[in-house]
């Protein structure tokens, strides 16, 4: 914790001002002295801009001298599934910690900004593609904008924003986001009460074939 807060070239007071927690709070912290809460530990990488796994690993912070050759491979259908009122999320590559770049596939729910409430906002920068069906997406700076199957964006997630689905079909988009997953899902409200899973596929099993059935009784012989 101490080296990420270094390499973001913060103080101690500057760290407790963005998370809201005592500076002594944090020194216990990085001295080993106080163990991480869900809430402290969220707090803390949403204010150092890292994924939560990167505050818990004694070699996240030590500086990449070489090429990594890291791949990640999501079957259709798997990946770590979140639900929310507003969006069915599939995070793809969840096993793949400290990504650069957060792809999401999401499936908008809400059919009106009414309905949709308070508009979510999170660092970085964003692209969204549709996938399928029609999508509204509102912004506290802009118009709506109205997206189309094929049809694409890219802008800034700091501003509040909503996908809305038009119409009676389903809508799907594909986002592609600079924040971390863990910003990501904290953006979202996403805590206990919701769907928070790894989704994988179930393999198909076959189908057992029915014993054939005769095609005709035989004739019992006339006396």
């Amino acid at each position: 914790m101490r080296d990420l807060r270094k390499q973001k070239q913060l103080t101690l007071t500057e760290l407790s001002v963005s998370t809201g927690l005592p500076i002594s709070t944090l020194s216990k912290l990085e001295n080993g002295k106080m163990s991480l809460s869900y809430d402290k530990l969220a707090r803390l990488s949403a204010s150092l801009e890292v994924d939560m796994a990167q505050l818990l690993d004694p070699d996240a912070a030590a500086p990449q001298t070489r090429v990594q050759g890291r791949r990640s491979i999501t079957r259709a259908g798997e990946g770590l599934a979140v639900e929310t009122e507003n969006y069915s999320h599939l995070y793809p590559g969840a096993d793949l910690l400290n990504k650069r770049l957060v792809p999401i596939v999401a499936e908008p729910h809400a059919r009106s900004l009414a309905e949709f409430g308070e508009l979510i906002r999170h660092p970085g920068e964003e692209f969204v593609y549709v996938l399928e069906g029609t999508v509204d997406l509102h912004t506290d700076l802009y118009a709506p904008a109205r997206l189309e199957a094929g049809d694409s964006m890219y802008f800034d997630s700091g501003m509040g924003h909503a996908y809305i689905a038009v119409g009676l079909k389903r809508c799907r988009v594909l986002s592609i986001c600079t924040a971390t997953q863990s910003q990501l899902i904290e953006a979202l409200g996403a805590d206990e009460t919701n769907q928070v899973k790894s989704r994988k596929r179930v393999p198909t099993q076959p189908v057992a074939k029915r014993p054939s059935m005769a095609k005709g009784k035989r004739r019992k012989s006339a006396k």
